[in-house]
């Protein structure tokens, strides 16, 4: 019988780290040749930029309200904010009566948050959409319990975006969905209104859609019969939204298997319970990228109704600066003011995408 010799196996060398900051840093940013010229070329330009920048707003940046000092300083006037702050943030509504604006806002931002926390997604809360939404206009316009009445028109910064955008966001999203069904639709009568009523929205900018509903739908209505400028620009807005919606949502539809609708058929649901159990969940899950981003252009897209002088957050600040002519010459700084507000809840809207679309595919993950 021969002998068996032990023969030890050479040491293999220890698996590469794949996770942590410096496996993300060589992964990254040093991957290839290509990928380390360009971080290297990218971190220069940082190191030429940001110093300067820094310099500019933080270090020799004045921060009182003092215009003096802001003509004769080298850096940014921050003071320009502090001081134009709340006609930045409430616009031309009463000074005296801000702090109606203010707890009609945060109420508002309430309700958002708490819609987009999953433990409330119950039936009540399309009630407490009602009821915030009658206390937001209440608190807002006034004329009840002791409170000035305020017009719509006198409406404006921050409120007014997130009330713009809210809403027309929220009404958007069922209309876009029945259009996108509608397109899709067997019945030659639906499916052409459809198509007109997306071709013509799509066909236009959302400022002549805005100029049309402030200044021509007017012309149209009996004599006497009056709509207020606002619900007219929250419709334009929200048409306007769904066209676009709309197509998002069709792409998703088109996506969704054949068969999968066959098989619908074959248990017998009708046409509305396979849209509602089977086609819809799987064609909103894949276009949620997509909606969020319709989203988040609507948001920025409610800048633009200073056209019709409802002064919402960038208005407003145009508003507080041109009627001074002392702190007119500090745009720059109050300009990057909004656009930190306008960041702030595009990056936190978009991070809620992100967030939707890992729940929505934890039924693909194995």
């Amino acid at each position: 019988m021969t002998a068996i010799t032990f023969q030890p196996i050479a040491a293999r060398p220890a698996p590469v780290k794949t996770e942590g900051a410096v496996a993300w840093i060589k992964s990254n940013l040093f991957g290839s040749l290509g990928t380390a010229l360009g971080t290297i070329a990218i971190a220069l330009l940082l190191l030429a930029t940001v110093p300067r920048f820094l310099n500019w707003a933080l270090v020799n940046a004045v921060w009182a309200k003092d215009y003096d000092a802001c003509h004769t300083a080298v850096g940014a006037c921050w003071g320009v904010v502090a001081e134009k702050f709340r006609i930045i943030i409430f616009g031309r509504y009463p000074f005296e009566d801000q702090w109606r604006p203010l707890i009609a806002t945060i109420a508002l931002l309430g309700l958002l948050i708490v819609s987009c926390m999953r433990a409330f997604w119950r039936p009540a809360l399309g009630l407490l959409w009602v009821v915030v939404l009658a206390f937001f206009f209440t608190l807002m316009s006034g004329g009840v319990f002791g409170l000035a009445k305020v017009d719509t028109d006198r409406w404006g910064g921050l409120p007014l975006t997130l009330l713009l955008a809210s809403l027309s966001m929220s009404m958007a999203f069922p209309i876009a969905l029945v259009i996108a069904l509608g397109r899709r639709s067997k019945l030659p009568a639906i499916r052409s209104v459809c198509t007109i009523y997306v071709e013509l929205i799509r066909g236009v900018p959302l400022i002549s859609v805005l100029f049309m509903a402030s200044f021509m739908f007017p012309l149209l209505m009996p004599q006497g019969f009056s709509i207020d400028v606002l619900v007219r620009v929250l419709a334009g807005i929200t048409l306007f939204a769904a066209a676009y919606m709309a197509e998002v949502i069709r792409g998703g539809l088109q996506a969704v298997p054949k068969g999968q609708i066959e098989a619908a058929a074959t248990l017998g649901l009708s046409y509305w319970q396979t849209q509602r159990k089977i086609v819809l969940p799987q064609a909103l899950a894949m276009v949620v990228p997509g909606i969020m981003n319709n989203f988040i252009s609507t948001f920025k897209d409610t800048s633009l109704v200073t056209i019709v002088s409802l002064y919402e957050l960038t208005g407003a600040m145009s508003l507080a600066l041109n009627s001074d002519a002392n702190w007119r010459p500090f745009k720059i700084e109050g300009y990057l003011f909004i656009a930190l507000i306008y960041f702030g809840f595009c990056f936190s809207m978009s991070r809620y995408s992100i967030w939707i679309e890992k729940q929505v595919n934890k039924s693909k993950q194995r």
